[in-house]
């Protein structure tokens, strides 16, 4: 799917470099214990995947975004569309936000982190050692 892409890096949890290595260290959002876990690095190109102190505070600005767009698509479909009342709509809005909390977060970080480093095809093969 889309090989090469930010949006195959975005998607499938991948470096943002090489595409090969994971970038964070748990597969499921939702193990709460683990979700917020990244590698330090790529185990495959060695790119580093903590840019700074600080770095992904930008990330909440794309996870802003992403929940307002969210908040807008169930306003339509509840209120315009199904012709639900407000209350109904904030208590929905609310789950939903509370519950894809882990998988937002992620994939704002992984976003954050595609607006910076650009994908290189010749870092696909493993580091040798």
């Amino acid at each position: 799917m889309f090989k090469n892409t930010k949006l195959y890096s975005i998607l499938n949890n991948k470096c943002p470099k090489c595409h090969e290595s994971d970038f964070f260290i748990e597969k499921n959002p939702y193990k709460l214990k683990t979700f917020d876990k990244m590698y330090d690095h790529c185990h495959n190109c060695g790119e580093s995947f903590n840019k700074e102190i600080g770095f992904y505070y930008g990330a909440m600005y794309v996870s802003y975004g992403l929940n307002i767009g969210v908040g807008l698509a169930l306003f339509l479909l509840m209120i315009l569309l199904l012709k639900l009342s407000i209350i109904v709509y904030l208590v929905t809005f609310f789950i939903v936000v509370v519950i894809t909390f882990p998988l937002m977060m992620r994939i704002s970080r992984l976003i954050w982190v595609n607006l910076f480093v650009k994908f290189d095809g010749s870092k696909s093969k493993k580091l040798s050692k």
